[in-house]
């Protein structure tokens, strides 16, 4: 029989009892468990969505640079020339021409040092060691990139460990430095070029798809006085840099696929519309983990929590969603637009109602958030921050404040936009 203590004594506890709480917890775990797999099993197919058409280029780029190395070129062993082309393909997206010119100077570095010193020290392990730093030191001193300096040892390494036993490697492996990357941006640019639209909905999504999961579960928690569910979607929104990465870079290869492709030129304005808004998204998410992070104190305070107050929040993740959704098919964001200044308004229903300290936060927060999402739309920032001020109804300031933090100041009386 189980035995546990409480009040001072010793209480028996049904074994039936203890086994119904355990088989609650396991049934618990395992469909977190069940949940987590399917979001990773989600997010890698998401992923593999993503990689596709790259992989696809890269495929494509390696077979044309080794064809064209080896039958016109006339290179018995065309390795390097699928090789840059990878590697081309392989740079973010965005920088593919800047790797390409990265890519051609690494190798002429690489070359003249290792022939260099070839010639003055020989071949030899402690030679290739010293060609390797020299090409280092060398490349960084000059204030290369990165990928200039790695490409600069590689080639070195090549030429100190493949000399003894090939001869006339250097020009081979600087034409097939060329080739590789000219094919590689041809491919990208000409022959396969990807839909720069699709590419950005495809990236947008996730980090859409974040914020308003977030929201959504910080609302929930209001309502519920949850506490761990909303410090739960602070800890997730703040992990968003893959996210925020993925969008980011998406734009900047969109935009150079737009600048190289005539194929896609004509989708330079559409592509400006998605370009101007990742910074408003960026500030939307960095407001939006703000607003979470004034909920959970706003719990653990105990202030009041106006029934309007969950419902702003909640607007403002449909908002986002819709904004996603617009985007994607190509609509004016009229819907999103509508969403956003719902919530500012039900945020201006709990702010009259009566709010704390941490209330007034939250209140700002949505009023802000909701101005990033406008802008990002394609509404100008002043019209924005007018459509918020009208649509939040001029609150003179709370009623029925609820209980404050000792020495804590005032909330404003009218949340600020911005």
């Amino acid at each position: 029989m189980a035995v546990a203590r409480g009040r001072g004594r010793l209480s028996r506890v049904h074994p039936k009892k203890l086994a119904d709480v355990d088989s609650e917890r396991i049934a618990d775990a395992v469909d977190q468990l069940r949940h987590r797999s399917k979001a990773t099993f989600h997010d890698r197919l998401h992923r593999v969505r993503m990689a596709a058409g790259l992989a696809v280029q890269a495929g494509i780029a390696a077979a044309l640079s080794y064809l064209v190395s080896h039958r016109l070129l006339g290179n018995p062993q065309p390795v390097f020339a699928p090789i840059s082309a990878v590697g081309t393909l392989a740079a973010s997206v965005g920088q593919r021409f800047r790797r390409t010119v990265e890519l051609i100077a690494g190798v002429a570095i690489g070359v003249a040092l290792g022939d260099g010193l070839i010639y003055l020290v020989g071949t030899g392990a402690w030679q290739l060691g010293l060609v390797v730093t020299a090409a280092i030191l060398l490349t960084i001193f000059a204030g290369a990139s990165v990928a200039v300096v790695i490409q600069a040892a590689a080639t070195a390494v090549l030429i100190v460990t493949l000399s003894p036993s090939t001869q006339n490697l250097e020009i081979p492996r600087f034409v097939d430095a060329a080739v590789g990357g000219g094919i590689a941006l041809l491919v990208t640019s000409v022959l396969f070029p990807l839909n720069p639209l699709r590419v950005l909905n495809r990236a947008a999504r996730p980090a859409l798809d974040l914020l308003a999961a977030q929201l959504d579960a910080t609302a929930d928690g209001l309502r519920e006085r949850d506490r761990a569910k909303v410090q739960r979607a602070l800890d997730r929104l703040r992990d968003n840099k893959e996210e925020l990465n993925t969008f980011t870079e998406a734009i900047e290869g969109a935009k150079e696929t737009t600048t190289l492709s005539p194929a896609r030129w004509h989708r330079r304005d559409e592509l400006a519309h998605y370009a101007e808004a990742a910074e408003p998204i960026d500030r939307a998410m960095r407001n939006s983990g703000t607003l979470i992070r004034r909920s959970v104190t706003l719990i653990e305070d105990e202030e009041q929590i106006p029934e309007p107050m969950p419902d702003a929040v909640s607007d403002l993740a449909e908002a986002v969603r819709l904004l996603k959704h617009e985007f994607a098919v190509g609509d004016e964001p009229e819907k999103a637009r509508e969403r956003s200044l719902r919530a500012v308004s039900e945020a201006g229903r709990a702010y009259a109602a009566g709010v704390g300290f941490s209330g007034s936060v939250v209140v700002a927060q949505v009023r802000t958030a909701a101005s990033d999402l406008l802008v990002a739309s394609g509404i100008e920032q002043e019209e924005a921050n007018r459509l918020i001020r009208q649509s939040f109804g001029g609150q003179e300031g709370p009623r029925g404040a609820g209980p404050e933090p000792a020495g804590a100041p005032k909330p404003p009386t009218a949340p600020p936009v911005g």
